[in-house]
C-alpha cells in the first residue's frame, strides 16, 4: 500500500507544475528523489526475482536431463546385464567350449560331469581322457596293458554291477585327491540301470573308466620296474616284469613280481614313478624275444639283452653296450668289429675281472645261450632313444660291482 501511495503522491507532483505552471515548493524535490529511488529499488528487485525464477527453472531442467540420461544409461546397462546373465557356457562356439574343455585337469572334468546332461555327455568322451591318459600315464602304460584293460572289461558279465562299481569308485577316488563340492551330487538309481546305452555316464571301455580304475588302484597293469627289490646289488642296471598297482595315498606303485623258480612272489612297495617303464618289446617275460636289429650293431651302440638265471625264471633286460673283438684296437678307422658274425657284448657296472663283464653272441643265428652257472642270454634290442639311455644312466651304480 505504501507503494502505491507514494508512487500516486510522485504522479500528481509532476503533473501539477505542469498545469498550473507555478514553481513547486522545496520539499517536492525530496518527495520526487523518494520516489525514484523506490522505482529503482523496485526494478532491481523484479529484475532479481526474474532473473532468480529463470535460473532456478534452467537448472532444474538441466538437473531433469541428467537424471533422465543417468537412468537411461542405468536401465541399458541393466538391460545388458540381464542378457548377459541369460548367457551360459553352452551358448559358446563350438570350438570355443572344446578348446576349454581341453585345457581342464582331470578334476575340472569330473566336476563339469554333475553340471548337466549336455557337459556330463562331453566331459566323459574318449578325446578328452585319452589325452590325460597319455599325458599321466603314457609312460607307464603299454599295449600290454590295454590289452589287460580290454579283457578285464570284457570279463564283467554284469554291465550292471560293474558300473555302480565304477561309480563307487569314482566317488571314493574323488573324495581321496579331489573333495569339492561336487561329490554332493547324487547318482540316480535310473542313470546306472540305464548303463548298457552307449551314452551312460561312465561307459565300462571308456578312457575317463580306465583313467579313474588306475587312478584309484582298482585295476593292476603290467609294466617293468628299474633295478627291482629297491636296488638290490644282483638286479642292478636292470628291468624285470611286475604287476603293478597305483597308490593314491603315497602316490607310489606297488610290484609284485612272478615266481623265481621255487621263491615265492615277491611283492615291493613305495615304487617311485621314474622306476617304472611301459614293456618295450610285446613278449612275455618266459618267452625268448626274436631279435631283428643283430645285423644292424655296430660297436658302442646301447643295447638291452634278456638274461635269466636258470630255465626256471623269467628273463629281465640288461643294460650294457656293444664292444670291439679282441682282435680291434678300437680304431674307428679300421674297426671292422660290424663285419664279424661275432658281437661283443660289455657290462660295464662290473668290475674287468668279473665274469659277468662281458659275453659273445652270434650276429647269424643268436638264440638262447649259456649255462647253469652264467646264465642264459636271451633276445637282444637295440636302444636307439636317448632317452632311454638317460634313464639307465640316471640309475648308474654308484660303486663298481664284482
Amino acid at each position: 500500500m505504501l507503494l502505491y501511495f507514494i508512487t500516486c503522491v510522485s504522479f500528481f507532483l509532476f503533473l501539477k507544475p505542469l498545469l498550473l505552471l507555478k514553481p513547486l515548493p522545496s520539499w517536492t524535490n525530496e518527495v520526487r528523489l523518494i520516489s525514484l529511488l523506490f522505482h529503482k529499488d523496485l526494478c532491481v528487485k523484479s529484475i532479481s526475482k526474474l532473473f532468480r525464477k529463470t535460473f532456478v527453472s534452467r537448472m532444474s531442467f538441466v538437473k531433469k536431463r541428467l537424471v533422465s540420461k543417468v537412468e537411461n544409461v542405468e536401465e541399458e546397462e541393466e538391460e545388458k546385464d540381464s542378457s548377459q546373465q541369460d548367457l551360459s557356457v553352452l551358448d559358446l562356439p563350438e570350438l570355443v567350449l572344446d578348446s576349454i574343455l581341453e585345457r581342464l585337469p582331470p578334476s575340472s572334468l569330473c566336476q563339469m560331469t554333475g553340471v548337466c546332461h549336455s557337459l556330463r555327455e562331453r566331459c566323459v568322451s574318449d578325446h578328452l581322457w585319452e589325452r590325460h591318459m597319455k599325458q599321466k600315464w603314457g609312460r607307464v602304460i603299454g599295449s600290454v596293458a590295454y590289452r589287460e584293460w580290454k579283457w578285464h572289461v570284457a570279463s564283467k558279465k554284469d554291465v550292471g554291477s560293474f558300473t555302480h562299481g565304477n561309480q563307487r569308485s569314482l566317488i571314493k577316488f574323488m573324495s581321496l585327491r579331489w573333495p569339492f563340492t561336487w561329490m554332493r551330487i547324487k547318482l540316480d538309481a535310473a542313470y546306472i540301470n540305464s548303463a548298457k546305452k552307449q551314452n551312460s555316464y561312465l561307459p565300462p571301455d571308456s578312457f575317463m573308466t580306465w583313467y579313474l580304475a588306475l587312478e584309484n588302484g582298482n585295476f593292476s597293469f603290467p609294466a617293468q620296474v628299474y633295478n627291482r627289490e629297491n636296488g638290490h646289488v644282483g638286479f642292478m642296471l636292470s628291468c624285470y616284469d611286475a604287476e603293478v598297482t597305483y597308490d593314491p595315498h603315497t602316490d607310489t606303485f606297488q610290484a609284485r613280481y612272478p615266481p623265481h623258480g621255487r621263491r615265492p612272489a615277491a611283492v615291493e612297495h613305495g615304487i617311485q614313478w621314474e622306476r617304472l617303464r611301459a614293456p618295450p618289446v610285446d613278449s612275455p617275460p618266459h618267452d625268448l624275444y626274436i631279435a631283428d636289429c643283430l645285423h644292424d650293431l655296430h660297436p658302442g651302440n646301447h643295447i638291452e639283452i634278456q638274461w635269466r638265471r636258470n630255465k626256471d625264471f623269467p628273463y629281465g633286460w640288461w643294460y650294457g653296450i656293444v664292444g670291439h673283438l679282441e682282435s680291434c684296437d678300437g680304431n674307428e678307422n679300421y674297426c671292422r668289429c660290424h663285419n664279424s658274425d661275432t658281437v661283443v657284448l660289455e657290462f660295464n657296472q662290473y668290475t674287468p675281472d668279473s665274469r659277468w663283464r662281458k659275453t659273445t653272441i652270434s650276429r647269424k643265428d643268436h638264440r638262447e645261450e649259456g649255462n647253469e652257472a652264467d646264465g642264459f642270454y636271451g633276445g637282444i634290442r637295440k636302444i636307439k632313444s636317448q632317452s632311454e639311455i638317460s634313464i639307465w644312466r640316471s640309475i648308474w651304480p654308484s660303486e663298481v660291482l664284482d
